[in-house]
């Protein structure tokens, strides 16, 4: 059986070096660049069983993300569409303080933007012992938000745990154009994540990170709201027994080489975590510790031993004292 399914798009992200102005770089990186498979990728890598699905233009642009993605390890099973679909880009400037990051979308008409349920692995799905997908997938279009919201009602009602990424991108959508795609999903979501300005923009809700989690527990009826705080710290409400329990944690500061994987990371380490039983801190810690190393390395993709994220979950949690 697979620990963890997730499902999405993911785009290709044309980057300069060295932190460089689009307006004067002479070259792009390439990376493949997508909510789900960064945070698949993540899990593999610290052991769960993880499988990344999608549809992809059977074009040269898409075989570049499927073997971006095959050569981290982690499975992936990829339906191909009519090479005429577009291969969604992104377009990112990297910068440091003061200077903000860019990041420019060009995901109109892409191919998973069509994609209906038949074209998703649906025995995998419902074999799941967990499902992710990202909210910058199901706002593409009418068609892929109607497939997420099966998918994640197969899934969760075979007995998988689902979670969605609360993301928002301004050139994807309106604010509620994403809520209402969010609030289609949430009836059949266990977890919800999402960084504190992402979800006050998404969901109009004015307050700060610790009310944001309670809100959400109590308006949408999920059973655990993590809150990214903008110090790389976390909150978590768990609401499954109508408990209330707060967990909270702090980040680890390390000098940041890009930030580009860190939220991937911190999905992927906290679906490993719980997937492997432990408590909703003790994911937190090991999704914030696997951020904390993804921000350390450049591109997407978390990429670490054991002992590395034993040692920075030492680090952490020795900072929470």
């Amino acid at each position: 059986m697979t620990q963890l399914v997730t499902f999405g798009e993911t785009p290709l992200r044309l980057s300069p070096p060295a932190n460089q102005r689009f307006e004067r770089a002479g070259e792009m990186r390439l990376h493949a660049d997508g909510t789900e498979s960064n945070a698949a990728v993540a899990a593999h890598t610290l052991g769960t069983r993880a499988v990344w699905t999608s549809v992809l233009p059977d074009s040269p642009l898409g075989q570049c993300v499927r073997s971006k993605v095959d050569a981290q390890g982690v499975q992936t099973d990829v339906t191909w569409a009519d090479p005429e679909h577009r291969q969604g880009l992104v377009f990112q400037e990297t910068a440091r303080p003061p200077r903000e990051n860019r990041r420019l979308h060009d995901r109109d008409g892409t191919a998973i933007a069509a994609a209906s349920p038949s074209d998703f692995p649906m025995t995998r799905i419902q074999d799941a012992d967990m499902l992710l997908t990202g909210l910058n997938t199901a706002v593409l279009s009418r068609e892929i938000a109607e497939t997420a919201t099966a998918l994640l009602r197969a899934g969760h009602g075979s007995g998988a745990t689902a979670a969605i990424a609360l993301e928002y991108a301004t050139a994807l959508g309106s604010p509620e154009v994403y809520r209402g795609v969010f609030e289609e999903l949430v009836p059949h979501v266990d977890i919800v994540f999402g960084s504190e300005s992402d979800i006050q923009q998404v969901l109009g809700f004015d307050s700060r990170w610790r009310d944001l989690a309670s809100q959400l527990t109590v308006e949408y009826d999920i059973d655990i709201a993590v809150v990214r705080r903008p110090d790389y710290g976390a909150i978590a409400m768990e609401d499954s027994a109508r408990t209330g329990l707060v967990h909270e944690r702090e980040g680890l500061d390390v000098d940041p080489v890009d930030t580009t994987g860190e939220y991937g990371a911190v999905l992927g380490g906290f679906c490993n975590a719980r997937l492997d039983g432990a408590d909703t801190t003790t994911a937190l810690d090991t999704g914030l510790a696997a951020g904390a190393l993804a921000r350390t390395m450049e591109g997407p993709f978390l990429t670490a031993s054991a002992d590395e994220l034993d040692a920075v979950l030492g680090l952490l949690v020795d900072g929470q004292q």
